[in-house]
């Protein structure tokens, strides 16, 4: 039975990873900081710093305010590359 479930969390942790991607190359086009986007937000640094890794599964309504802090729409956050 564990077996079965190996694989979904390994790709929920690729998921979390290249969304992590997307918020810091996205931030960095922006020119912000983590910290600038933290503030931005009101969460904390170390926060940020997990999702950027994919250590973190933020919420919808998190990632929704990354992507209007960070000024661009919500599907270019899930965009494939």
């Amino acid at each position: 039975m564990a077996t079965k479930a190996k694989p979904q969390r390994d790709s929920g942790r690729e998921v979390l990873r290249h969304l992590g991607e997307r918020v810091r190359s996205i931030r960095h086009n922006r020119g912000l900081t983590q910290e600038a986007l933290a503030e931005a937000l009101d969460l904390s640094v170390a926060y940020i710093s997990l999702i950027e890794r994919g250590g973190r599964n933020p919420p919808y309504t998190t990632v929704l305010s990354i992507a209007r802090a960070l000024q661009v729409r919500m599907s270019e956050m899930c965009v494939d590359e």
